[in-house]
């Protein structure tokens, strides 16, 4: 199961380094952007860009708690087919 305030953290730690892949078995890997990744033979299930979601927010904090952040990337797991629990 994937876990909201995670993949935001990961996000977080992924800024100025690349793009998150996240896989539905819950493995992440920071890929350069562009890039096609794969794991195992098989494509992530979305891949997210941190600076675009996370980069306006001065702390970690502010971002995990922000709603419209929750959201969105609940929304691109969800659409992806994937099941995400707010944590």
């Amino acid at each position: 199961m994937l876990h909201t305030r995670e993949i935001i953290k990961k996000l977080w730690d992924a800024q100025g380094y690349g793009n998150l892949a996240i896989w539905e078995d819950g493995s992440t890997e920071v890929v350069a952007p562009e890039s096609q990744p794969e794991k195992g033979g098989k494509a992530p299930l979305v891949v997210l860009k941190p600076l675009a979601m996370v980069a306006g927010f001065p702390m970690l904090d502010y971002a995990l708690h922000d709603a419209e952040l929750l959201a969105a990337v609940e929304k691109a797991i969800q659409d992806a087919g994937a099941e995400i629990v707010r944590d």
